[in-house]
């Protein structure tokens, strides 16, 4: 495979291949990202801000704050948020709501960022490796005409299985980025989802 890329570099189609091959730096680099800004946020680790709601439901309501405040996950600074509110204004939950709502939105849209870059990618790669194998038959095609039809059919088979490459090569990229993309997804779904449940038992508004 890397040798027909290496092929493709100096045919007609390299302008297609060298779109794919920085679409696949900047996905690879865009998905490092968000790993090392997942692992820094704490995204997904939920154990220690569950452990402190329990005991903030149960009244153990300092306890429950000093669990959460030796903690670094995203939820639960949003936690620490709401209680730290309600323990200076216990008559005031909606305010406290509100404040955690907006630190959990703040959060959220920041582990969101960049992934449409991924989707992007995903959705592009395959068509420009079609439009590579396009441009590619049109040139093998081509030379067929050039020739009055007289090609030599290896030679053309050749073309054609080179130009088909792009084609692989494009959901070669896509395919994996796909995955890792709904990866990304599902983890900020699900961390908006313990964000909502976690504001809604610690400030009990109805």
């Amino acid at each position: 495979m890397a040798d027909i890329l290496i092929t493709q570099l100096w045919t007609i189609g390299a302008p297609v291949l060298i779109a794919l091959l920085v679409c696949s730096i900047v996905a690879l680099t865009t998905t490092i990202v968000k790993v090392v800004q997942f692992s820094r946020l704490g995204i997904g680790r939920h154990a220690v801000a569950k452990r402190a709601v329990q005991a903030w439901r149960r009244g153990e309501t300092a306890e429950a704050l000093q669990i959460v405040e030796r903690d670094n996950s995203a939820l639960s600074g949003v936690v620490y948020s709401a209680m730290a509110m309600l323990l200076e204004a216990p008559r005031a939950p909606r305010q406290a709501q509100q404040a955690a709502v907006l630190l959990a939105t703040q959060t959220l849209e920041a582990s969101g960022r960049h992934l449409r870059v991924l989707e992007a990618i995903v959705q592009a790669a395959p068509m420009l490796g079609l439009l590579g194998t396009v441009i590619g038959m049109i040139g093998a095609f081509g030379e067929v005409s050039r020739g009055g039809g007289a090609a030599d059919p290896a030679a053309l088979a050749d073309g054609i299985w080179i130009a088909l490459s792009t084609t692989a090569f494009g959901l070669t990229v896509a395919i994996p980025f796909y995955f890792l993309s709904s990866w990304f997804e599902g983890r900020v779904e699900r961390e908006r989802a313990a964000m909502e449940i976690a504001i809604a038992q610690v400030t009990d508004v109805s």
